[in-house]
């Protein structure tokens, strides 16, 4: 039987005055690719923020667990240290400082444990190299003058390094030709294993065509309203979401 990694119950959650999630039900087992999909504004994005306590979302119902332990309320780096990683939908530019260093800083935050620069390096350039990234690109500063699929791609290249137990990808996808796509699908291939989890965050089916998934969340209106496997993907990509706004 699978080991429970993310349990959500009941999640309620506000923006400001204005509700955005209605009772979020959802749970994550070790080993499990979960996909949420909606329409613009369906709160997509809020549950992942909400995942990880973003301070600009309020919980007003619900909780939240992870790897056994309620999460609900704690600060959003202690959440990270628990092992959860999210790439975000506009990766931040951060002049002067370079995508080697962010990384090693990273690491030491997450383990806690100072990182070998030469040994870590090597892993760098290993991983770079799987996803036909540049080189060069680890001493530029982080995503500074990078294409929106380089940035894309050095998302999926801090989820290998720092490796968590649960990696949210919110629209990974977004703005990636084709052969971008099949680049990060392969980086989410190499990240899974037996004892963690994904849940990628998308509007549109375009990851799915090169990537295996456990299970596809349909998310309207702050509920979701209908859960499936990979075919229920290729239901919204012939139809749309609007049989689910009614």
């Amino acid at each position: 039987m699978s080991e429970k990694l993310l349990e959500i119950k009941n999640l309620n959650v506000n923006a400001e005055e204005k509700q955005i999630l209605k009772g979020i039900d959802l749970t994550i087992n070790k080993g499990e690719i979960h996909v949420i999909m909606g329409p613009n504004g369906s709160g997509k994005t809020t549950t992942a923020n909400a995942i990880l306590n973003n301070p600009a979302y309020t919980k007003t119902q619900g909780s939240i667990d992870f790897d056994g332990e309620d999460i609900t309320n704690l600060k959003t780096d202690e959440i990270a240290r628990k092992g959860i990683f999210m790439s975000f939908q506009l990766p931040e530019e951060i002049p002067g400082v370079s995508v080697t260093n962010f990384l090693k800083y990273a690491k030491n935050k997450v383990t806690g444990k100072p990182v070998k620069i030469f040994q870590f390096k090597d892993e760098l350039k290993q991983y770079m190299e799987e996803l036909n990234m540049n080189p060069d690109n680890m001493e530029r500063s982080l995503n500074v003058g990078f294409s929106g699929g380089e940035k894309k791609k050095n998302e999926i290249l801090q989820m290998l390094v720092l490796n968590p137990k649960l990696a949210i990808l919110d629209e990974t996808d977004s703005g990636l030709d084709v052969d971008a796509i099949k680049i990060v699908s392969k980086g989410i291939e190499m990240f899974k294993n037996d004892n963690n989890a994904v849940l990628i965050i998308t509007h549109n089916t375009k990851i799915l065509h090169s990537l295996k998934v456990d299970y596809v969340h349909v998310l309207v209106n702050g509920k979701i309203v209908k859960t499936g496997n990979q075919e229920l993907a290729k239901e919204i990509e012939e139809n749309g979401y609007s049989i689910y706004k009614k």
